[in-house]
């Protein structure tokens, strides 16, 4: 249990710090729009502001209910990968840096919407301004990140389990 707990608040920590600083960073230097090209044809930073989810999903509905679905999912999501940390295994590391690094990455996210009523973000992917990415910040790295090691590791168990049945049989 302490192993969890130390991964999780040193992973939440550094998260947290370094996606916020960007942040900060970002706010200082740029205005919003603005764009610093740091590979030609291919990333930029651009200062956006998110007020939607990934991709901006839902930044088009109605204010008053994006700034309740957004200012009271997040703690509920926080808590429910609470709850998974806590049953997760202490041998299964993997399992236990993926969800802290989602739970890091919400939190980076959740302190946006509550300092700006919006998600700052700046990372800025495209192909020679045709084929675009839409913008995204360290937290929104962290999130994807550790949803791709979690799901990696449903295909590799579903994968055993299978193989451990055609075995029995």
């Amino acid at each position: 249990m302490k192993f969890k707990l130390y991964v999780t608040l040193l992973v939440v920590s550094i998260l947290v710090a370094l996606d916020q600083l960007t942040k900060n960073l970002v706010l200082a230097q740029f205005r919003l729009g603005e764009s610093l090209v740091i590979v030609e044809n291919f990333f930029n930073l651009t200062f956006v502001k998110n007020y939607g989810a990934a991709f901006g999903f839902l930044s088009q509905s109605h204010p008053e209910f994006r700034e309740i679905f957004f200012l009271t999912m997040p703690p509920v999501a926080m808590v429910v990968i609470g709850f998974l940390l806590k049953q997760a295994p202490d041998k299964d590391k993997l399992q236990i840096l993926a969800l802290s690094g989602i739970l890091g990455g919400a939190l980076g996210n959740y302190i946006d919407r509550l300092r700006f009523r919006y998600v700052v973000d700046f990372l800025d992917f495209h192909w020679y301004n045709q084929y675009s990415w839409p913008a995204f910040n360290i937290a929104d790295s962290a999130i994807v990140l550790g949803v791709m090691i979690l799901i990696y590791q449903m295909i590799l168990e579903a994968k055993k389990a299978k193989q451990e049945a055609s075995q029995n049989k």
